[in-house]
Parts: structure tokens; sequence; C-alpha cells
């Protein structure tokens, strides 16, 4: 079982088989129907698509919720049974941004669900077509068939605000940014209406935890650096958090991969944070 980042001679190995499903998550922010487009013109032969904001997330509701809220628990074990996934299907996500960002949120939405057999591709579709891998072209929306897939969602992996605020000042637990580093200070902010991060929290740029190829470092190098960013505390008292629980999800993917175990995920993240004026705010 792969359940963390899988390497891409691993999954050309197992193209076309039965119980393993590819999908697609290529998604662009500022252009939200791009990916989509992309995937129509190329992609793996026998991927699904899954789209960021109508399969990944639920409804934004202004003021109440960040940019990317959890779908709700019924609409995405929906979603993975229209994707074919069962109990013993291997799923390996893939997309073509820098470090696998999308990918890396449905591998997490697919662990808080249960489903362990999960990994994200390394280097993603880039690496995929530079190495001459099988292609095809066709519409999205394609799926392998209707699963009896039965959920056991893991409450414990989310948090929400007021989790975050009763941590903030407990030496036991840490909590992380995802963010650049220069976002995180307040000085670039181009997404959220207000520039900054959580008071206490400690920055942790998801970019790091890549190679110069845009691969994953290895465990060694990952389990270093996560063990310097949280102070040795364990993943069970490590909160993530980014703009949108997007990049988050790819710092937990960096835990697992590293063997750390899975963190905390406050999914809301900055977007939702700065929706109550409440709440502290540090530059």
């Amino acid at each position: 079982m792969h359940n963390a980042v899988i390497d891409q001679a691993d999954a050309r190995r197992h193209l076309g088989e039965d119980d393993w499903v590819l999908i697609d998550c290529r998604f662009v922010i500022r252009e939200p129907a791009q990916g989509e487009r992309d995937f129509e013109r190329s992609h793996v032969r026998g991927a699904l698509y899954a789209h960021l904001d109508r399969d990944l997330s639920g409804p934004i509701v202004p003021g109440r919720t960040g940019r990317h809220p959890l779908p709700a628990p019924d609409a995405f074990t929906d979603s993975v049974r229209q994707w074919g996934i069962g109990d013993g299907t291997q799923v390996v996500v893939y997309d073509d941004s820098s470090g696998s960002m999308a990918a890396a949120r449905l591998w997490w939405l697919l662990r808080w669900a249960g489903h362990e057999a999960v990994a994200v591709l390394d280097g993603g579709f880039q690496r995929w077509v530079a190495a001459g891998f099988a292609v095809e072209a066709g519409p999205a929306g394609g799926h392998a068939g209707r699963s009896p897939f039965v959920p056991r969602f893991r409450a414990e992996m989310a948090v929400d605000a007021d989790d975050v605020l009763a941590v903030l000042h407990d030496p036991d637990w840490v909590v992380l940014d995802a963010r650049a580093a220069d976002r995180y200070r307040g000085e670039n902010e181009t997404l959220d209406p207000v520039a900054g991060h959580i008071p206490g929290a400690v920055s942790a740029p998801w970019q790091d935890n890549l190679a110069a190829d845009g691969s994953f470092r290895s465990s060694a190098e990952l389990q270093e650096r996560l063990e310097r960013l949280t102070g040795g505390r364990s993943p069970s008292r490590t909160v993530l958090y980014c703009g949108s629980g997007v990049t988050a999800a790819h710092q937990a993917l960096a835990f697992v991969q590293a063997g750390k175990g899975m963190p905390r995920l406050y999914a809301g993240s900055w977007s939702h944070w700065i929706t109550d004026p409440a709440r502290p705010v540090a530059r």
C-alpha cells in the first residue's frame, strides 16, 4: 500500500489495473476552469478529474468560511463512490503545480474519510510527460464506476479556530504556517484582505519540503526539518494552516512521508481566521 508519495515508475507499472484509480487535480486559483481544460487536452491514461472548488471544497459563505472550506462529509463520500474508490483501491493523485498542492488536498481528504491507500505522484504531471509515459485526451468527468465506499471519518484530523485559540499559548503545542515567508510576515498579501499570521505560529513554508527539481526531499531531510520546526513536539500536538487549507495539506503529506504521523489541520486557515476581527493578528 502506498499512503504518502509514490514514485512515477511505481505508478506506471500499475496503469490500467482495476484496483488502481488515478485522479487528476490540476487547478489554477485565478483561472478555475483552466485545470479542467488542460485535463481535456492531455492527462495520464485512464485518469479521472477532481475540481478543487467543485469536488474538494464546500460552499463558500462570505464572512463565515475560508476560501476553500471542507466539503460536507456526505458530499465527499458521494464523490469518492462516483470515482469508483472502494476499500481495496489504491488511489494515486496528481496535478501540475509545484509540489502537487491540489493533489495533496485530495490526499488529505481521503485520509480524513478513512481511506489509507492514497498517494501523491512525485513530480506531478510534468514529470510524467517528460518521461514519455502514457497520456490521452478527452473530456473530464468520466468515472470508474460507483463503489460501495463506507467512510470512516477521522474527526481528530481537523481543528477549528476555537481549537487553535485554545492552544496558542500552550508550550506543549505548536502551530505551523505553511504559506510563503513574506505572506507570513504580512508583507505581500495578494489573496486575502488582511495580512499577517496567527500569533505564535512558526513560519514553515511548504515549498521547503521540495528539492530543486520539485520532487519531495528525502525522508531523512524532511524528518530533520520537521523536528526543527516543531521543537520535537508530536504530530498530534501540531496544528497546520495556510491561506485556505490547501498547502497546509501538503505540509501534512510531508509529515507522513517523513514517517512522523498525521498532524492536525486547521482547514479554514488564514482566510477563515480573519473573518472574525476579534481573533488576534500578528505581523
